[in-house]
């Protein structure tokens, strides 16, 4: 029997941890890595974008995934003032991430979550409860560790995402001849 499994990728806290470790994702290729786990029902990709993000450099990835097998989940980004005066961009997806993960959660066997984020914790121990094996994919070889030590210990699997680094890695790009 193969197990029934959904990716849950927090956008943009996987693109600080992969750039704290010096790698891009091929995100065909993360497709193809987890697709080795089982069947993969749902692949999650959830992230914030700004109202002048129409021409920004993530578009062209959003469009990409869009298209290539992933459930793409944008979040308008909300600015507020941090009380001295700068203006901060609120860029939590874990709403959206905890309600599809308990919406999906009985129709998967395991659910691979890509974040370190330890607001993530209460949404995993739910999950877990309806059966679900829940692997947490971050890393604690960053400095400093980008995984919150109680969303770790909520789950049932810690992977270290440097680990992951040969079989999921963007080639660098070719350079163009002079």
């Amino acid at each position: 029997m193969t197990d029934r499994i959904a990716l849950f990728i927090d956008g943009a806290n996987l693109h600080a941890t992969v750039k704290s470790l010096g790698f891009e994702v091929d995100f065909r290729r993360l497709l193809a890595e987890f697709g080795k786990h089982g069947q993969i029902v749902r692949a999650y990709f959830y992230t914030v974008v700004r109202d002048d993000d129409e021409f920004s450099s993530i578009r062209p990835l959003v469009d990409w995934l869009d298209y290539n097998g992933y459930a793409v989940r944008t979040k308008p980004a909300k600015e507020h003032n941090d009380g001295e005066g700068r203006r901060k961009i609120k860029r939590n997806v874990g709403v959206e991430i905890a309600v599809d993960a308990l919406e999906i959660a009985r129709r998967i066997d395991q659910a691979f979550l890509f974040s370190g984020d330890g607001d993530l914790r209460a949404v995993v121990e739910a999950v877990r409860r309806l059966g679900v094996r829940v692997t947490v994919v971050s890393s604690i070889r960053t400095k400093p560790p980008m995984v919150a030590d109680e969303l770790r210990r909520q789950a049932d699997v810690f992977l270290e995402l440097d680990t992951l680094r040969a079989s999921i890695e963007r080639p660098p790009h070719p350079i163009a001849p002079e």
